[in-house]
């Protein structure tokens, strides 16, 4: 599985620090490369170990690009005075002291380009049924029954007791207004 570069846009005349990490191995030497997809040519920059020797490749500015050690973990490549010819991805290889290559994704490098605008994150619109969409084929051990089942139980209950109210007035009624209802001898 291939994993693409990350892409950063630094200011020209900046400088720019690239980070390659070791996983799960102790590294003992990084390797530096620039490709330029316009032109389609790989350059080795360089390479450095863990004692910090630095060893560049043929026509490699020494005083431009400066590689280190940063741990056991990690090491650094740092890209002096950024110009738009800098653009590029760079990439770095790491080895173990068996010899073990461990190959990393590169970062692409954009000098000078201003970075596209994110569209504005929107919080999603939450759902009327508070999560639980029963419109679909759900089990009952998928909670969806319980959404339904106390609401009814609640509109029962008030329904009954309302049913009992009426019929207490009611029964009632007739002991509160019996001489209405009794007949004169």
């Amino acid at each position: 599985m291939r994993e693409n570069a990350s892409i950063r846009y630094p200011q020209i005349h900046s400088t720019e620090v690239i980070d390659c990490g070791c996983t799960n191995i102790i590294c003992a030497t990084v390797y530096w490369f620039r490709s330029d997809p316009n032109h389609g040519n790989m350059q080795f920059i360089g390479q450095c170990n863990n004692a910090n020797r630095e060893q560049y490749g043929p026509g490699v500015d020494s005083q431009k690009y400066k590689m280190s050690r940063k741990s056991d973990m990690s090491f650094t490549l740092r890209i002096s005075d950024v110009t738009a010819e800098d653009r590029g991805v760079y990439s770095c290889v790491l080895k173990d002291q068996k010899k073990n290559e461990l190959w990393r994704p590169g970062f692409l490098l954009l000098p000078g380009v201003i970075p596209p605008t994110e569209p504005p994150k929107t919080k999603p619109k939450s759902p009327v049924n508070s999560g639980c969409d029963c419109s679909t084929e759900i089990s009952p051990q998928d909670g969806c029954g319980s959404l339904i089942l106390w609401p009814l139980v609640g509109i029962i209950a008030t329904l009954g007791l309302l049913l009992i109210c009426i019929l207490y007035y009611f029964s009632r009624l007739p002991k509160k207004c019996q001489h209405h209802f009794v007949k004169k001898r």
